[in-house]
C-alpha cells in the first residue's frame, strides 16, 4: 500500500524508531515558533539546557498575545525575548508584525518541513502540506536544542472533498462540518488529511482555516497536498523556490474515509459552549447579536478581510452591533489599507483592532454581560472571552459581517448569489519583513526584568506518595480551566505568581490549600472526566499544579498535548482502569501510592484511596516513563548530556 501526504512528510524525518502506526518514533523538527505568552518560559527553559545556540533549520519568536502591555509585565517579558533570541539563533517578529501562525504561513513555512510551535493552532502550517504540531514550550525548546520531538505513530483519516462550495458557504463550514463529524473528543492519535477534486477549489488561506480548526478535534495535525495552488500562493510571498510536490500515493491506506460533498453544505454554527455544539445557521437564524468579532489565527487573511470589506462596502453596522475586525499580519493591513478596503471598513463603523490575538483569547472586548458575540475565531469555552455570562458562536466570515450589518444572526443563503463577494488573491503579496528581527551576529546583553523568573523544578519521582485529591471536575476541562488567560497572561513568567490562579474559575481556593498541603508535605491530585486537558498547548496548565504539589491527575481521558506536559513537569496522567470508579472517588479522598518507582514501568499502577485499591493505567512509552521517574523532562535532559 502506499503512503498518505502525512507519512510522506514523516518517514523523511524519522530518526529513532519506525514509522509504524502505534509505536513511538523520534523525529526531526526543521523549524519551531513560539508565542509570546508560552515563549518566554520555553526560551528560559532553554537557557538552562546550556546550548549555545538553536540548531534548527529556523525558530521565529513571535509577539502576538500580550501586546496591550497593560504594566510592566509584558513589556518586560518582550524585552527579555527580544535580547534572548539575538543571541541564541532566533529570529524575533515584533509586537504589531502579527499572529504567529499568519506571519509564519506568510514568510516562513515550506512544504515537506516540520514545524513544532508552542502553540495548540501550530497545525495551520499543514495548509502547506507540511507537519505542524503544537506542543508544550519544554519539548519545543529540546527541538531547538537538536532534540528529536517523539510521538505515536498516528492513524490517519482521510477527509475526502468532491465539487465545490456554493457562493455565501465557506472553509469555515467545511471544518465546522468535521467538527460535527468528529467531535473534540476521540481523536488523540490521529491525524486528518485532505485530499479530493474539491481542494483545488480552495486557495491556501481556506486551507489554514481548516487545518488552523483541526486543533478543535484533538488530533495530532492536519495536512492538505502541496499543490499548483500551494505553489501559486507562495510564488505571491516572493517564496516560488521552497516549493515541492507531495501528493498521496493513488494507492494511500487510510485508517478511514469521510467523503464531504462541499456542493451540499450550508452555512454552520458552533454555538456555546465548545467548537462542536454544531447548528445549520437555518435552525438560529434571527438571534439578536450584540458583538461580531472577525479576526483571530482562523480568518484573518487577505482573502478573509477582502471578503469582509465587499460586504461592509456602502453599508453601515448596526447601531446595537460592536463590530471589531483584526488583520491577522501587517502584510494583510497594509495592503487592504493600501487598496482602500480598510476605509470601506472604518466607514461601515467598524473598530479596528491591532493585529494580534486579542479577542480569541479574552485580551480585551469582552462582550457585555449575558451577551451574544459572532466570533470568526477558533474556541468558545465559556468564560473564556473574558465575560463569564456571554454566548460565543463561531461563524464564518460571511455570516459574521452580514449579521453585523443585520443586528441578528442571519443565513448567508438567503442572500442573492449575485451579491457574493469572490475576491481574487493576488498575484504579489506586499513583502516587508523589516519587523522580523534576524539574530545578531554578535552577543548582546540580555534584559531580564522583575517579571523573569527561572524555570521551575521537579524532585525525581518518590516511592511513595501521600495526599488529598484537592479537586474532582466533570468532562471537557480544558486548559482555560486550569489556567486562566486574559489579563492573568502577564504573570506567565513568574510561576509562583501565575500559580495563584490555577483553577480560579472552578474553585478560588484549590491554589491556597495546595500550597499549604504542600507546605506541609502532603500532595494534591486532581480527578477529571473524559477528554481532560482540551484546548491550548499551554504548558502552565502542567507546570502550576506542579509548584502547588500536584503530583497525579486521574480522568477518563487525556487530550495528547496536556498529558505530555503533565508528564513533562512530573505528574502522572493516570487513566481509570474502570471508568465507573470515577464515580467512587470523591474530592479531599485521602490517597497513598506505594512502589512508584517499580510500578512506573508497569501496565498498571494501584493505589489505596479511601481505604480502598484501585488499579489505573499509564498511557506512556518507556522514555516518558524514564521522564517521570527523573521528575520532568528537563532533569531528563540534563541527565542524558
Amino acid at each position: 500500500m502506499g503512503d498518505s501526504v502525512f507519512y510522506k512528510v514523516l518517514r523523511e524525518h524519522v530518526a529513532e524508531g519506525e514509522a509504524v502506526h502505534g509505536t513511538e518514533i523520534g523525529i526531526k523538527i526543521d523549524q519551531t515558533l513560539t508565542q509570546d505568552a508560552t515563549g518566554t518560559l520555553a526560551y528560559l527553559q532553554f537557557e538552562a539546557m546550556g546550548i549555545p545556540r538553536v540548531k534548527t533549520e529556523l525558530s521565529v519568536s513571535y509577539v502576538d498575545h500580550n501586546t496591550m502591555q497593560m504594566g510592566f509585565e509584558n513589556a518586560d517579558d518582550h524585552k527579555y525575548l527580544e535580547t534572548m533570541n539575538a543571541n541564541y539563533g532566533i529570529y524575533y517578529s515584533r509586537a504589531g508584525n502579527g499572529i504567529c501562525h499568519q506571519v509564519h504561513l506568510e514568510r516562513f513555512g515550506r512544504p515537506g518541513a516540520t514545524l513544532l510551535g508552542s502553540d495548540s493552532h501550530t497545525p495551520t502550517g499543514g495548509a502547506l502540506g507540511m507537519i505542524a504540531i503544537g506542543a508544550g514550550g519544554l519539548e519545543v525548546a529540546a527541538a531547538m536544542g537538536g532534540g528529536l520531538f517523539y510521538l505515536t505513530c498516528p492513524k490517519v483519516i482521510n477527509i475526502n472533498l468532491t465539487n465545490r462550495l456554493r457562493p455565501w458557504v465557506s472553509a469555515k463550514d467545511i471544518i465546522l462540518k468535521v467538527l460535527e463529524l468528529l467531535t473534540t473528543k476521540g481523536n488523540v492519535g490521529v491525524v486528518v488529511e485532505y485530499t479530493g477534486e474539491g481542494i483545488m477549489s480552495l486557495t491556501v488561506p481556506e486551507r489554514a482555516t481548516i487545518t488552523n480548526m483541526g486543533a478543535e478535534l484533538g488530533v495530532t495535525t492536519s495536512i492538505f497536498p502541496s499543490d499548483n495552488i500551494t505553489r501559486s500562493f507562495l510564488k505571491a510571498q516572493g517564496r516560488e523556490q521552497v516549493w515541492r510536490k507531495i501528493f498521496p500515493d493513488p494507492d494511500a491506506k487510510y485508517d478511514r474515509v469521510i467523503n464531504i460533498d462541499l456542493s451540499t453544505l450550508e452555512p454552520m454554527i458552533a454555538c456555546p459552549h465548545s467548537p462542536d455544539n454544531i447548528k445549520k445557521i437555518s435552525e438560529l437564524k434571527g438571534l439578536k447579536v450584540d458583538q461580531v468579532a472577525i479576526g483571530s489565527c482562523t480568518n484573518s487573511s487577505y482573502k478573509d478581510l477582502m471578503t469582509t470589506a465587499a460586504i461592509l462596502k456602502g453599508e453601515k453596522i448596526n447601531p446595537e452591533v460592536s463590530m471589531l475586525i483584526a488583520p491577522g499580519s501587517r502584510q494583510v493591513l497594509e495592503m487592504i489599507a493600501r487598496n482602500g478596503a480598510l476605509a470601506d471598513m472604518i466607514a461601515s463603523g467598524a473598530r479596528i483592532m491591532e493585529s494580534a490575538c486579542g479577542f480569541c483569547i479574552g485580551a480585551g472586548q469582552s462582550p457585555v454581560t449575558g451577551g451574544v458575540s459572532l466570533r470568526t475565531n477558533n474556541r468558545n469555552f465559556k468564560g473564556r472571552a473574558g465575560t463569564e455570562s456571554a454566548h460565543i458562536y463561531l461563524v464564518s466570515i460571511e455570516t459574521a459581517a452580514l449579521s453585523a450589518l443585520k443586528g441578528e444572526l442571519v443565513n448567508p443563503l438567503d442572500y442573492p448569489v449575485s451579491e457574493y463577494p469572490e475576491p481574487a488573491m493576488p498575484d504579489k503579496f506586499l513583502i516587508d519583513d523589516s519587523m522580523i528581527i534576524p539574530p545578531s551576529e554578535k552577543k548582546v546583553q540580555i534584559v531580564r526584568g522583575p517579571n523573569i523568573g527561572n524555570p521551575p523544578y521537579t524532585d525525581p519521582l518518590m516511592d511513595e506518595i501521600n495526599g488529598i485529591f484537592g479537586l474532582k471536575v466533570g468532562d471537557k476541562i480544558t486548559t482555560d480551566h486550569i489556567m486562566p488567560a486574559g489579563d492573568r497572561l502577564k504573570y506567565r513568567s513568574n510561576i509562583p505568581k501565575y500559580s495563584e490562579f490555577v483553577f480560579e474559575n472552578i474553585d478560588r481556593n484549590f491554589s491556597k490549600r495546595s500550597l499549604d498541603n504542600k507546605e506541609n508535605n502532603i500532595f494534591t491530585g486532581v480527578i477529571g472526566g473524559e477528554s481532560y486537558g482540551q484546548g491550548s498547548s499551554r504548558e502552565h496548565a502542567a507546570i502550576c499544579p506542579m509548584y502547588l504539589g500536584v503530583r497525579l491527575v486521574i480522568a477518563k481521558s487525556f487530550e495528547r498535548i496536556h498529558s505530555s506536559n503533565l508528564i513533562n513537569f512530573g505528574i502522572m496522567p493516570l487513566v481509570f482502569e474502570n471508568k465507573e470508579d470515577y464515580d467512587r472517588i470523591n474530592q479531599f479522598d485521602e490517597f497513598i501510592f506505594r512502589n512508584l518507582r517499580k510500578q512506573i514501568f508497569e501496565n498498571y499502577i494501584n493505589a489505596e484511596i479511601a481505604g480502598k485499591t484501585y488499579n489505573f493505567i499509564l498511557s506512556a512509552s518507556k522514555r516518558q516513563r524514564e521522564i517521570l521517574l527523573a521528575g520532568g523532562l528537563l532533569n531528563y535532559t540534563r541527565k542524558q548530556k
